[in-house]
């Protein structure tokens, strides 16, 4: 691996909180999507912020405004806001995700169901003007 690859991974594994924080604003997103500070989560909610950006994020987040996002914005009201709801499908899958059961432990699907809770709904898509003729 060339090493300006191998110090890039050692920057994000170790500055991932770091990353998390500053990354949105650094690639140009909108202020309404951003993470969370890490410093106003408990200790469940961090692990669950850092499960999510390492192995939910690449489907479920935009990283870059022109970016293509392949899964739904994830937030409190994923799942209708139903705690259970929100296990089950991380746990079991959708017909377009895989399920996580295998993957992760129970508590980390906890963990990622409680930092989803403090995640507040996308903005609502702008409705088009009507054409005018």
């Amino acid at each position: 691996m060339p090493r300006s690859a191998t110090a890039a991974i050692r920057f994000f594994a170790g500055g991932f909180s770091l990353a998390l924080s500053f990354g949105a604003l650094a690639q140009g997103a909108p202020a309404e999507i951003q993470a969370p500070s890490p410093a106003s989560l408990d200790d469940a909610q961090r692990a669950g912020q850092k499960l999510f950006y390492q192995h939910c994020g690449v489907c479920h987040t935009k990283p870059q405004i022109n970016a293509v996002q392949y899964g739904p914005t994830l937030s409190k009201e994923s799942g209708g806001g139903q705690d259970d709801a929100m296990r089950q499908i991380i746990s079991d899958g959708t017909q377009r995700m895989p399920g996580f059961k295998g993957f992760f432990k129970p508590e980390q699907i906890s963990s990622i169901v409680a930092y989803l809770k403090v995640l507040p709904p996308p903005p609502a898509a702008p409705v088009p003007s009507p054409a005018k003729p």
